[in-house]
């Protein structure tokens, strides 16, 4: 049984890739215990377990927090759909058609370098403090490279089953709705599983300027404030959302694509 364990590619137990994975859980907060209780790290620095956990459930009970949850999830998420209304067709495109590619690829691979940070006082002039340039934020940071990886998934599609496709008599538009679309639907699922995650890593640097409310807005203020046990409440609660919402996709891909072989 152990030599399967690190036998590459092979099935395990699903109660052993569970029980690993909160054994990671539990090391890394075995040692942040030991670097806060320990005293090897200034609280100022490093707040103890027991002081987070007491500062969010302070603020759950606060309430106030929920709407930061609230506001930032639907920056995050309507940044995000924009991306992927524009970025899935236009990358299906590119994978499918040479012109297409030829087209946008290059530009799309140039400007994807950019950090988007950059652009916040651009967007600012353009569009203004309001929703929209929060919003803007998280739709640049994840909208290049989402259309290139659904680019790489419909490049990926074996080229028998369209030249069948064609033999059979299947005019282009059926090529593109019955047998690209379906062939390529798995691997786009998950690569807005990745993207996703990647729109959540954006959310602060959304929330920097203009903002008066958001978990992005309340980390920032905490920092002002030397409220390191805000900071990490305010991580933590980023990290879980992601979290779940990767899981979400998970169910959704395990759901809708039975069929395939797909671990973790």
């Amino acid at each position: 049984m152990f030599s399967k364990l690190f036998t590459p590619n092979k099935e395990i137990p699903r109660s052993i890739y569970i029980a690993a994975g909160i054994a990671s859980f539990v090391a890394f907060i075995g040692f942040w215990s030991v670097l806060s209780y320990g005293g090897l790290v200034n609280p100022l620095f490093l707040p103890a377990p027991d002081i987070i956990w007491k500062t969010a459930i302070n603020q759950f009970i606060d309430g106030e927090i929920l709407s930061d949850i609230g506001i930032s999830f639907s920056r995050v998420a309507l940044g995000f759909f924009f991306a992927a209304l524009v970025g899935v067709p236009l990358g299906m495109l590119m994978g499918s058609l040479r012109i297409m590619e030829g087209a946008f690829e290059p530009i799309i691979g140039f400007i994807r370098y950019m950090p988007a940070s950059a652009f916040i006082p651009l967007f600012i002039l353009w569009i203004g403090l309001g929703e929209a340039e929060k919003m803007a934020v998280i739709f640049f940071g994840t909208f290049f490279q989402l259309t290139l990886m659904v680019m790489d998934v419909t490049k990926n599609i074996q080229n028998d089953l369209i030249e069948v496709s064609y033999t059979l008599g299947a005019s282009k538009g059926q090529i593109f709705r019955k047998v690209i679309l379906p062939a390529s639907l798995p691997g786009i699922v998950d690569t807005l599983r990745i993207t996703f995650g990647w729109a959540w890593t954006y959310l602060v640097v959304a929330e920097i300027v203009g903002a008066t409310s958001g978990l992005g807005f309340m980390i920032m203020q905490a920092s002002r404030f030397l409220k390191p046990e805000k900071i990490i409440v305010g991580i933590i609660i980023i990290g879980l959302l992601g979290m779940i919402i990767d899981l979400l996709f998970k169910v959704l891909y395990r759901a809708s694509f039975s069929w395939m072989r797909k671990e973790g």
